[in-house]
């Protein structure tokens, strides 16, 4: 396990990731604070034997995205919170279509334009329900750039292996900070691709379930015919529009495959929860902060823990279920208006549950969370 280390940002650290997972198609439109991704894939990727297109908008990105991974071609884009609202009707045709890929979100403070150039964690609920129908949706949330590198390759992973797109929920901070990375050697990390199929093209069926509930992925070119489309449709990929078996059968598989597999997509760090009274919930870079203030309140007497979710989805409910009947009281920490807060009253019983927020632009310090938590002594 040697690796090499190197001081870099976020933004550096996802693209060089992404190359190192496979990803060979970039397609993106400039916005702050994620361009540095767009600049970087455009001077690797060609390098690695790939390729950039910077697109007219973010909309034409993703349909660029979703049009190379369906050609066989591990597929990225990055944005911020605007495009990403703007990429939300072409996710869903990824979706339905169950073509993977990966979509990096670099969160500012919204909403709408709002500030370019400041973290923000507004975008939490967006990722899972921003676009349209009950849809099945991954999402990671690293807190470091070392986090982010190694985050970033088991979304393509992931993405590859349950044929569905994945988030990135980077922010502005983490994009932009410099820390000391480990870059692994290649024999020390699982590259996946998707499965192909092993029919000859003129017994083919797109969505066919092989038993696992994934059906094998063909790629444009290859010789097998198969539809692409955003409706329900059969096995085929032919739309089904007057079939209501079909209907339910299909929204259920698509749930499914992401649903019955969490033990390997759910993903979760705890710190100090084993004797905690008080366990705080957050994610991202907050986290780091609330690390920081966990280990002054226990200088005071007071067992604080931390749960925090890499994988914001799907939401690693069932473990927070079991810290939250082991605590006195739950405290989210967040840069938002309390997007983590409602998420964790879901599973938190008869545990108060209560929020220490800021949503001004400015990180959510040590300093601010430790006050928090002297308040409510």
């Amino acid at each position: 396990m040697a690796g090499t280390y190197e001081i870099m940002t976020g933004n550096e650290a996802c693209t060089r990731a992404a190359i190192a997972a496979g990803m060979r198609f970039f397609a993106g439109y400039p916005i702050t604070p994620a361009t540095e991704i767009a600049e970087m894939a455009s001077e690797l990727l060609p390098k690695a034997g790939g390729t950039y297109m910077q697109m007219e908008d973010e909309l034409a990105s993703i349909a660029a995205v979703i049009g190379a991974s369906a050609a066989g071609v591990k597929a990225m884009t990055a944005t911020s919170g605007p495009g990403v609202s703007l990429m939300q009707e072409n996710l869903g045709y990824a979706i339905m279509a169950e073509i993977p890929l990966v979509l990096v979100d670099c969160m500012r403070q919204g909403p709408c334009q709002g500030v370019a150039t400041v973290p923000a964690q507004g975008d939490i609920m967006q990722a899972r329900w921003g676009t349209n129908g009950d849809h099945p949706i991954i999402a990671i949330a690293p807190a470091s750039v070392g986090e982010l590198y190694e985050e970033t390759i088991r979304a393509f992973n992931l993405a590859e292996t349950y044929r569905n797109p994945v988030y990135i929920l980077s922010d502005a901070m983490l994009a932009h900070m410099s820390e000391r990375v480990r870059i692994p050697d290649p024999d020390e990390y699982d590259v996946v691709s998707r499965k192909r199929p092993t029919c000859p093209p003129s017994e083919f069926q797109a969505y066919a379930d092989d038993g696992t509930g994934i059906p094998p992925m063909a790629s444009f070119g290859d010789g097998y015919r198969w539809f692409v489309t955003g409706m329900v449709h059969d096995d085929t990929g032919f739309p089904v529009t007057n079939n209501a078996d079909r209907v339910s059968y299909l929204v259920k598989r698509l749930h499914a495959k992401i649903e019955h597999n969490r033990a390997d997509i759910e993903k979760y760090e705890e710190y100090k929860t084993d004797d905690a009274d008080i366990l705080i919930v957050s994610m991202g870079v907050v986290a780091r902060s609330a690390k920081a203030a966990i280990d002054d309140i226990r200088k005071e007497g007071v067992k604080a823990g931390l749960f925090r979710p890499i994988t914001v989805w799907p939401f690693p409910e069932s473990r927070l279920e079991t810290l939250c009947r082991g605590v006195k009281e739950i405290v989210t920490c967040e840069m938002n208006e309390g997007q983590l807060y409602h998420m964790v009253r879901e599973v938190s019983g008869n545990t108060p549950v209560r929020m220490i927020n800021q949503n001004n632009g400015v990180i959510l310090s040590a300093d601010t969370i430790l006050a928090g938590l002297r308040e409510g002594k």
